[in-house]
């Protein structure tokens, strides 16, 4: 290597380490807020100017290329089989992203196992596609926020799915509350969205959103063309279909507003009429299951059919809230026109089959490396579902891990009685006796962690019109954050 080329990468390492991330971030998020602030005031030109501002900021390229090197996928290479690992590649990759003469790639097709057994096909993009796509993200999160649906909780920031069983709650707890449920799916969400669609409706520079929109795929080295929808495994692809899908509350609160006197806020409240989305799943409550066969699903299948979608037969249903149904891994039902919501059967299923799967690898395996791959898929877990009845569930689920330990333990020592397994594996600790514990590679003790040990805490719902880029939000954000909320940033 020359002593230039040698200077010019001692240069771009120093730079990133140099970087003040406080001041980056404080620059992005000052233009974000200016964006909502312009929308907020109906100056859209103005929000568009500020768009291009901080798509073109060396703060924002910063950012993106920080988020896409430091995300989970960042071992993940796209079709070009290019990682940025050091801090030279990262400074140059700053520096590459450019709109102009810019060209996203074919994404690498790769498939991930659903619940069902079926196969979901996932798009990923090349480090510099992900790294662009992020930072046009930055612009067009900000408008996003500033029109979404109230009900609509799925990938958003500040935002969780604590958020959307919360609202199932506050619409179908009380005695008056809606008795009747559409349960909505969306067919193949991601994978349908109408390009033409998004290009005329999605406030984002055209350009560059289209390279995305037909960049195809690879697939056993052969390319296939895109002409719809938005692929699953892009960082921009959630925005995208959320935006999609907002205006859905509106649509349907006019679905029965027409021939009713009196406001559409009264004639919603009589028929018990709202939605709770989560991405592309929701729900739709309503006092008569009529109400939701005529008027509401006629409705949504209309709004979804402008965007290039349709609902999914089989998985789109009306229920009975006495019967209960699934949403989002729990199980809403009133027992005696009283709520409960409970982790469903189908996550239970789940929780024990990867902690069965993790024990039986580690067959022969040290109890302290055991114990630290089940500590955070069980406390993981329960952390989901600590805001719903569940208290009885963890119960069930440390009884169910105890047996498999104690079965483990049997097993690694098939000639030692069962008080020698005993004293070695299982210890009083406090008032708790049979504790599955043992002491890591520095003689330290770790103990197994039971679900039963989470306290359950009611979730408080956030305020549907709370927009994280807004200043005006800021001490609302912060007092949630101090009162011990976590979510999504």
């Amino acid at each position: 290597m020359n002593r230039n080329k040698r200077c010019a990468l001692e240069t771009n390492s120093e730079s990133w380490q140099s970087i003040d991330w406080k001041k980056v971030i404080h620059e992005v998020k000052s233009l974000q807020s200016r964006i909502v602030k312009a929308i907020k005031e109906g100056r859209h030109n103005k929000a568009k100017a500020l768009q291009w501002l901080l798509t073109h900021s060396h703060a924002a390229k910063l950012y993106a290329v920080k988020r896409v090197t430091e995300n989970t996928g960042k071992r993940t290479a796209g079709v070009d089989g290019e990682i940025w690992k050091t801090f030279n590649q990262k400074m140059n990759a700053v520096k590459s992203l450019e709109r102009k003469g810019y060209k996203a790639k074919p994404l690498k097709r790769i498939y991930i196992l659903k619940k069902n057994g079926k196969k979901r096909p996932l798009g990923i993009p090349t480090m510099k596609d992900r790294a662009m796509q992020a930072l046009y993200l930055m612009a067009l999160d900000p408008i996003a926020e500033a029109k979404a649906d109230t009900c609509s909780y799925g990938f958003r920031a500040r935002r969780s799915c604590a958020d959307a069983i919360a609202r199932c709650f506050i619409h179908l707890s009380r005695p008056d509350s809606a008795k009747w449920i559409l349960e909505g799916d969306i067919k193949g969400c991601f994978d349908h969205i109408s390009h033409q669609w998004l290009l005329k409706n999605i406030p984002i520079d055209k350009l560059v959103l289209n390279q995305w929109l037909k960049a195809g795929f690879i697939e056993d080295k052969q390319l296939f063309p895109t002409s719809e929808g938005t692929p699953q495994g892009g960082i921009i692809s959630p925005a995208l279909a959320n935006m999609t899908l907002d205006g859905l509350e509106q649509c349907i609160n006019q679905a029965y507003r027409a021939k009713v006197r009196g406001t559409g806020i009264r004639k919603r409240k009589k028929f018990c009429i709202n939605l709770i989305r989560y991405a592309d799943d929701f729900v739709v409550t309503a006092s008569n299951p009529e109400i939701l066969e005529l008027k509401i699903k006629p409705a949504i299948e209309a709004f979804l059919e402008e965007r290039g979608l349709s609902l999914s037969e089989s998985k789109t249903k009306i229920t009975n809230i006495a019967e209960g149904f699934d949403f989002l891994g729990q199980n809403v039902r009133k027992y005696k026109d009283v709520l409960f919501i409970k982790p469903s059967k189908g996550s239970f299923t789940s929780i024990k089959s990867k902690i069965k799967d993790i024990i039986v690898r580690n067959r022969g395996g040290k109890a302290a490396n055991l114990i630290a791959q089940l500590n955070p898929v069980i406390r993981g877990w329960g952390n989901y579902h600590r805001n719903i009845v569940a208290k009885a569930t963890f119960v069930k689920l440390d009884s169910y891990t105890f047996w498999l330990l104690w079965y483990w333990a049997v097993q690694q020592h098939p000639n030692k009685g069962r008080k020698w397994i005993k004293e070695k594996y299982f210890k009083t600790i406090g008032n708790n006796q049979w504790i599955f514990a043992a002491k890591d590679e520095k003689g330290k003790q770790v103990n197994i962690f039971r679900a039963s040990q989470i306290q359950i805490i009611r979730h408080t719902l956030i305020k549907g019109e709370a927009n994280p880029y807004d200043k005006d939000w800021s001490s609302y954000f912060a007092s949630r954050k101090k009162a011990g909320y976590r979510f999504p940033q």
